[in-house]
């Protein structure tokens, strides 16, 4: 089983940064692509970052690409989602996920992510 934890949330004025932690155990992390979603009131889960196995790779959502920024750490077993230039768009609960098959490049989908955290509130003012 595997656990990922989050941490990072917040209240934020419109422009301002928060970095967002997600911490996993109970597996090899360094195998397995990580994703970041997120889920506004009202609305669907939605795609926002992801990152291959190794970090090499990344691949971002239009609504957040040149803003947010996705990284990993395999020797901490954790994935950070950096958010800059925040809009009160941006207001949602934040999953981490980690995806079911090793070795996956990029999954973007929620289907291919197998491990999910609790989530974390961010809340962007005007």
């Amino acid at each position: 089983q595997v656990q990922l934890v989050e941490s990072g949330g917040g209240l934020v004025q419109g422009g301002g940064s928060l970095r967002l932690s997600c911490a996993a155990s109970g597996r090899t992390f360094s195998s397995y692509a990580m994703g970041w979603f997120r889920q506004a009131p009202g609305k669907e889960r939605e795609f926002a970052a992801t990152i291959n196995w190794s970090g090499g790779t990344t691949y971002y959502a239009d609504s957040v690409k040149g803003r947010f920024t996705i990284s990993r750490d395999n020797a901490k077993n954790t994935v950070y989602l950096q958010m800059n230039s925040l809009k009160p768009e941006d207001t949602a609960v934040y999953y981490c996920a980690a995806a079911g098959t090793p070795g996956l490049g990029l999954p973007v989908g929620s289907n291919e992510y197998k491990y999910w955290g609790q989530g974390t509130q961010v809340t962007v003012s005007s």
